[in-house]
């Protein structure tokens, strides 16, 4: 046998067993991150070892997370998916406790609203998955700590039994009008207010916005402290209130679609947020935890999303035609998206101006 030939077979064969220590040798980091091109390869291969994964969630039980595990586990049968489906504030006091533990159970949280808060705690890591190509850059996390998995857009609701067709207000000044005065509410337990008021300050600047909540603030806007915002939506169905401000705009559609007297009203521009996936620092299962944050970002994974009657954030991917008619890009309105990190940083200062004006 040529020297040449055995030479070449001994340097395949050691690059082989290179590649193979190297990547058995990986931390749950470098996992995670990794880039190369047997990246696929080595995730199934540490998943079958690994076997199971577990998710934390916001994201409704019947409506969304059984068709997702079972859509997941459909095309990877060597995994057991878990999940545990609480509010977001539940899950991060939940992840919190267990970090203080040093025994953090889930692998992958998605949530509404917790994302960042996720990260600035210090219970997340930087992560990449090659999904995030097909994804509108602005929705994506600089940091890549987080990724978009849905998306939410916010109006009005009003009551079409006590607001006139003709009198429905279609711009943030029509809210403002004296006949308003007392027959507003907003959620008052999350981030519904913040939103509203962050949303204008990005887009009209601070003196505008100022001036114009000055102005709204003449209008008693009542404080909905009970529920979330689905129960203001109910109380705005039921006549107790006939106009709520910033829910989510799906919600009254959904209603109305069952025969509810309620409807939507967007307004220029609409504000949007993403809720977002993040991989845990301290995953059990880190090859899992990555085939399962492909697969919610895929094409696939989102398609289950549009059917489940929530907002995909992928490009490539269509919202159910029920719900179309709020995305504002179809409805010819101005989206501003209000990022997580946005979010984060607003909260203090508009906080100072609901204590001045709204409370």
């Amino acid at each position: 046998m040529p020297h040449s030939f055995v030479h070449t077979i001994l340097v395949a064969a050691f690059a082989a067993i290179i590649c193979v220590r190297s990547a058995n040798a990986l931390t749950p980091e470098e996992i995670v991150n990794y880039r190369g091109a047997d990246r696929q390869q080595i995730l199934l291969d540490g998943a079958r070892k690994e076997g199971q994964v577990v998710l934390y969630s916001a994201l409704i039980v019947n409506q969304m997370l059984r068709p997702l595990a079972a859509g997941f586990m459909k095309k990877y049968p060597f995994i057991k998916m878990t999940y545990h489906r609480a509010d977001s504030e539940e899950l991060l006091a939940k992840l919190s406790a267990e970090t203080r533990a040093n025994n953090v159970v889930a692998d992958v949280f998605e949530g509404s609203g917790g994302g960042e808060i996720a990260v600035e705690a210090g219970f997340t890591q930087a992560f990449y998955s090659p999904e995030l190509e097909s994804y509108p850059k602005i929705y994506l996390d600089p940091k890549s700590h987080l990724a978009p998995t849905r998306l939410s857009y916010f109006s009005i609701a009003y009551n079409t039994k006590q607001v006139a067709a003709d009198k429905v207000p279609k711009t943030y000044e029509d809210l403002a009008d004296p006949q308003w005065q007392g027959k507003l509410a907003w959620p008052y337990a999350n981030t519904g207010r913040y939103l509203f008021m962050i949303n204008l300050r990005l887009a009209w600047g601070e003196e505008r916005a100022l001036a114009y909540f000055r102005k709204l603030s003449t209008q008693k806007i009542i404080n909905f402290a009970s529920g979330s915002a689905r129960t203001l939506v109910d109380r705005v169905i039921a006549g107790e209130y006939p106009i709520a401000i910033n829910i989510y705009a799906h919600h009254p559609l959904i209603s109305a679609g069952k025969g509810a007297p309620v409807n939507t009203q967007l307004m220029d521009p609409v504000p949007s947020a993403s809720g977002s996936l993040t991989v845990l620092k301290g995953a059990k299962h880190p090859h899992a935890a990555m085939l399962l944050t492909d697969f919610i970002l895929s094409r696939e994974g989102q398609e289950i999303m549009a059917k489940a009657e929530y907002f995909p954030a992928r490009l490539d991917v269509e919202v159910t035609p029920q719900l179309a008619s709020i995305v504002p890009k179809r409805a010819g309105y101005k989206e501003n998206f209000v990022s997580p990190q946005q979010l984060k940083e607003q909260l203090e200062s508009t906080d100072k101006i609901i204590q001045q004006l709204f409370r």
